[in-house]
């Protein structure tokens, strides 16, 4: 079908959405999000202790490159991941390939708990470290893009924002309980204490915390977008293929990929290498790093949500592109502030980054769905979206502390981040269409209450959006759809 065609809009293609069964999907996918960032998050805050216990022959300034290295590793397996449960939920469906992504990450994580130290096995320990991090890297590269795809397409197209920043709300959750559980044991405990086995505590918290974000995954409903497609008939013969989504979808791959660079590189500077760069180079105590950046994450949860919010009513794009300039302006000035020897200074300036970052966590979780179609959405926000992350946002740590350490420069985070945003800004002005309010790429209208029905029927071209870019090329169900 050209773009020549049009279709009438009728009321039964319309979806009215359980208010009840969105609730329970934002409610299981984001608790299931949390659990992977809180193995995630224990990880990174506790990066200067695994440095110590897993390279011990390494000198100490070194140490935390190493934890930071390990850490980046993981990221290799992400793509694979990511294709491996992109393509089976795409085929089999988002909800069951969410329940295994959960069960992996949570024993991958208890396993590094288990692992015995270097002084113990030796070159053993970093190499068992090594494998339950390519486990994590894995299981996560169909996490985090199946939770948005699965929320993407469980809520009414004019909340979509603001109910989608609750995955986000996940992660901070998740980070949270993990900084917050590792800042307690380390005041509890202190430091020789968790370098001999306190650090141990939070992996294998992630087992029960495994089992209760299984329990609420296992009673989600399949996604009706998903649903609405399987049962097109002509569907059933024509699966999702790798073929299919570089052959037809290579330019929303290109700016995903450009979109998730910035968003990510940003992620894993405030949230991952902060609390390190906090202790390890501008000489705070672990604790006291720990405990500031634990702060500003409880103060953030409230400004994702309002990002959400306002992402519907006024757009995502202006929110995003004005967070992307803000960043450029304050980078200098938030890191000047958190060098400073004074403490609460040294908040303000973790507190600016943080603020920044609201804006990207309110918006992006809507937009990243709505660039694919919905018969490879998921494979494709999968692939683009870990392939993009494991080169740019999961080495951010390692890159930056790398080359603080090699120009002896404290600022190169700051400097970091105003490249990634001006590629940001590039290719949101350019390359992102405005879908706030919209149905996503390839899906009929969704919405909150039966009285929305006719008022898209009154304005079906607004509604059907992205048949304008339909081409011959176009996956067979979204054809079937508007034939």
């Amino acid at each position: 079908m050209g773009k020549g065609v049009k279709r009438k809009l009728q009321k039964g293609d319309i979806t009215v959405v359980d208010k009840k069964i969105a609730k329970q999907s934002i409610l299981g996918t984001s608790l299931g999000n949390a659990m992977e960032w809180f193995d995630f998050g224990i990880y990174s805050y506790l990066a200067v202790t695994i440095g110590k216990v897993f390279f011990p022959e390494v000198e100490p300034s070194a140490q935390v490159i190493y934890a930071f290295a390990t850490f980046a590793v993981a990221f290799i397996a992400r793509p694979i991941g990511g294709i491996v449960f992109g393509m089976l939920g795409d085929r089999l469906g988002r909800k069951k390939v969410l329940a295994i992504t959960l069960i992996m990450m949570a024993i991958a994580t208890l396993a590094i708990g288990l692992i015995p130290g270097y002084s113990s096995i030796g070159i053993a320990a970093p190499i068992l470290l090594l494998v339950a991090r390519l486990v994590q890297g894995f299981s996560t590269g169909g996490e985090y893009a199946g939770a948005m795809t699965f929320i993407a397409e469980s809520t009414p197209d004019k909340k979509r924002s603001v109910m989608s920043s609750v995955l986000e709300v996940g992660t901070l959750v998740g980070y949270i309980a993990g900084s917050g559980l590792v800042t307690l044991l380390t005041f509890i405990l202190g430091s020789d204490t968790m370098l001999e086995w306190g650090w141990r505590v939070p992996f294998f918290v992630a087992a029960p915390l495994g089992l209760i974000g299984l329990y609420f995954r296992s009673h989600l409903e399949e996604t009706p977008a998903f649903k609405a497609m399987e049962e097109e008939k002509e569907e059933s013969k024509s699966k999702s293929s790798l073929k299919e989504i570089f052959v037809n979808h290579w330019k929303s791959l290109l700016i995903c990929v450009g979109v998730v660079l910035f968003y990510n590189t940003i992620v894993y500077m405030v949230l991952t290498y902060m609390p390190s760069y906090l202790s390890e180079q501008l000489g705070y105590g672990e604790t006291k790093g720990l405990l500031l950046i634990l702060i500003v994450m409880v103060i953030m949860i409230p400004f994702v949500i309002g990002m959400g919010y306002l992402g519907d009513r006024i757009g995502r794009n202006k929110i995003l592109i004005s967070a992307l300039i803000l960043t450029i302006i304050l980078s200098i000035p938030a890191f000047m502030l958190a060098g400073n020897s004074n403490g609460i200074n040294a908040f303000w300036g973790v507190l600016i980054l943080g603020c920044l970052l609201t804006a990207f966590q309110g918006t992006l979780p809507a937009t990243l769905p709505s660039l694919f179609f919905t018969n490879v959405r998921y494979g494709s926000l999968a692939l683009t979206y870990n392939v993009s992350t494991s080169i740019f946002g999961g080495t951010t740590p390692l890159i930056v502390a790398w080359l603080v350490k090699e120009t002896n420069n404290n600022m190169v985070p700051a400097y970091y981040l105003m490249a990634v945003c001006i590629i940001g800004i590039i290719v949101v002005a350019f390359f992102v269409k405005e879908t706030a309010g919209r149905s996503l790429r390839g899906s009929l209208p969704v919405v909150e209450e039966p009285a929305e029905v006719e008022e898209v029927l009154k304005n079906p071209e607004e509604a059907l959006w992205w048949e304008e870019e339909v081409t011959d090329n176009t996956p067979r169900h979204v054809k079937s759809i508007n034939q």
